[in-house]
């Protein structure tokens, strides 16, 4: 595996998974592990409300005392664990979990509500209509609220700590962005208005590639190193391979193309009936799917990507310890070298029970 471009599962602790360099020694079957806010909140009183993404500061404290506790709790898990160099955490002083998943939705649509047990959302009841959303003008850095406040932050971190470390969660796929604007709205559109759709997703492309860009060349100018991007394709299986062939994959290539490193997420879906199509994406790094996905046929289609399964966290919660470890061995027989990515973990799941199958996966990554 070619450790230059490939990628692995990354869940910021209390962020969305997102995705990071693959270093060349991960375990055959390696845990990806992310529970939700609430989990943090119960347990540590942590307040995830608006200060939580925009104050650095705050971030950072929270950060040192939740890896204080999960280093406790899960101590295979390397990121963890406190990484504490010259009186500073690198992995806190960070951008990651920042307005949750609504960067780039946020830059369209600046309604974020935030809460104190969960991640941001947007007013999923007051859609953009789709003369809000056509003719556009090219996405402007400087006059937009949401972004300045993020370069304010990475102001802050910078003067304070230096190196501004993370991955924002900017890489959201068109599809994933224009769902969020439009809601249901936008697979209605797909059929009855394709124009409409091609516009506003090159519109959403471009927004990607401009928002990543900035962030990452300042990320690198202060000394973190970082060329990646993936497409986070949440909702795919709402349209049909055909509709992703005309409609996504175009904008999926062009995204692959503009940095040194690209994965494909498809969240808990079975991606199988996608195969074909985005094997035409070149240099994927990082491929994710749902169980239910044909799993050894991924394997072959895609032997250099590191591959990986998001794993129900509804049969984390009610399966019972032997029916996962089936489940394990099974994902690993069939696409491993690979990722099991344990994430959105919920609160009321005893931790003994998350404890019990981390080590079981642990075992079958060192079989």
């Amino acid at each position: 595996m070619d450790k230059d471009y490939t990628l692995r599962s990354y869940i910021p602790i209390s962020g969305p998974g997102l995705r990071e360099p693959c270093r060349g020694d991960e375990s055959d079957f390696r845990v990806s592990l992310g529970f939700t806010p609430l989990w943090y909140q119960e347990r540590l009183g942590i307040d995830f409300s608006r200060r939580w993404h925009c104050d650095p500061v705050y971030r950072y404290e929270s950060l040192m005392a939740m890896k204080k506790y999960l280093t406790e709790l899960f101590p295979s898990i390397e990121h963890f664990r406190p990484s504490v160099h010259d009186g500073v955490d690198p992995d806190c002083a960070t951008i990651s979990g920042v307005y949750g998943a609504l960067l780039i939705p946020g830059l369209y649509k600046p309604d974020i509500h935030y809460f104190a047990g969960n991640w941001p959302s947007l007013n999923t009841s007051e859609i953009m209509p789709k003369e809000a959303l056509s003719d556009l003008a090219p996405f402007d850095p400087e006059t937009n609220p949401l972004f300045q406040d993020l370069w304010r932050q990475m102001d802050i971190i910078e003067k304070r700590w230096g190196m501004i470390s993370g991955y924002i969660h900017g890489y959201q796929g068109v599809i994933n962005t224009a769902f969020r604007l439009r809601g249901q709205n936008i697979f209605l559109d797909i059929i009855e208005d394709p124009d409409f759709v091609r516009q506003l997703f090159g519109h959403i492309c471009e927004t990607i590639l401009c928002v990543n860009r900035m962030i990452q060349e300042r990320q690198r100018k202060s000394g973190f190193e970082i060329d990646l991007c993936t497409s986070s394709n949440c909702v795919v299986n709402m349209i049909s391979p055909e509709a992703y062939q005309t409609f996504v994959l175009p904008h999926d290539q062009r995204l692959s193309q503009a940095f040194g490193r690209y994965g494909i997420h498809t969240c808990n879906w079975n991606a199988t009936p996608y195969i074909e199509e985005m094997r035409r994406i070149k240099k994927v790094g990082y491929i994710d799917m749902g169980m239910d996905t044909d799993l050894e046929r991924m394997r072959r289609t895609f032997p250099d990507a590191r591959r990986g399964v998001v794993y129900s966290p509804t049969k984390v919660c009610y399966s019972n310890l032997d029916e996962i470890v089936r489940d394990f061995a099974y994902i690993h027989e069939a696409l491993g070298p690979c990722d099991i990515i344990l994430a959105d973990i919920e609160a009321n799941v005893p931790t003994e029970k998350v404890q019990a199958i981390v080590r079981a996966a642990d075992r079958i990554g060192r079989i």
